[in-house]
């Protein structure tokens, strides 16, 4: 089954951060199969809290999606913006119904 991260970000200080480590992650994410469905753009609440930022990516599986969070050069491009976002990160394993 496929894994999907999805990011629901509470808090952004600093924008250029978040830049720095979207750069910085974004070709290590690809390299693990990552393909990204959401990532910012326009959105609107119709029940539960706002989130100021969603981001969900697809990744061949569950565990490829565990694998390339817990790799140094994700975790490196994430120590870019840790300290001035805070986002709740969960990895999903998809379903069919097929």
């Amino acid at each position: 089954m496929k894994g999907y991260w999805i990011a629901l970000y509470t808090k952004i200080e600093n924008v250029n951060n978040l830049k720095k480590y979207a750069e910085a992650a974004t070709p290590v994410i690809k390299k693990y199969g990552g393909i990204p469905l959401v990532r910012g753009g326009k959105y609107k609440v119709l029940s539960g809290d706002e989130f100021p930022r969603t981001v969900i990516w697809e990744f061949p599986s569950f565990e490829k999606a565990i694998e390339c969070y817990n790799c140094k050069e994700y975790l490196d491009g994430w120590a870019l913006a840790k300290d001035t976002t805070v986002r709740n990160l969960q990895i999903v394993e998809g379903f069919s119904t097929e």
